[in-house]
């Protein structure tokens, strides 16, 4: 029982709740840093150096799908280091899971729209 862990081999509720806050806290830093990140983005300064450049919808665009591409590569890394053993840490696989997950969900919406748009200029009268 040194461990913390109570009969029937459960974590004590206090414990639970601290290790829920502390998730919660990491994934309001990301989501506060990725949204600094495309605040920037989307102003054309570059994150590196603060520096005012200017980009077209197509870097913006590669850009994005260059970011998802990056975290569903991390996501799989992460889960493959997981299921091979040389990691035990499942909240950060599963973060880095959802994380690629609405990344790519967002993608697919912003690809929708613009082809949407596309069409409905291709359907405009001349």
């Amino acid at each position: 029982m040194t461990n913390g862990i109570q009969p029937g081999g459960q974590l004590p509720a206090q414990h639970l709740r601290s290790d829920i806050s502390s998730v919660l806290e990491q994934m309001r830093q990301m989501r506060e840093a990725a949204g600094a990140e495309l605040d920037m983005q989307m102003r054309g300064v570059d994150a590196a150096d603060g520096d005012a450049r200017t980009s077209g919808f197509g870097d913006l665009l590669k850009s994005a799908v260059d970011s998802v591409n990056q975290l569903q590569a991390d996501a799989g890394a992460q889960t493959n280091a997981f299921v091979r053993g040389e990691s035990s840490d499942l909240v950060s696989v599963m973060i880095a899971t959802q994380k690629s997950n609405v990344a790519f969900q967002a993608l697919t919406q912003v690809r929708n729209r613009v082809v949407s748009a596309y069409q409905d200029i291709m359907n405009m009268p001349i």
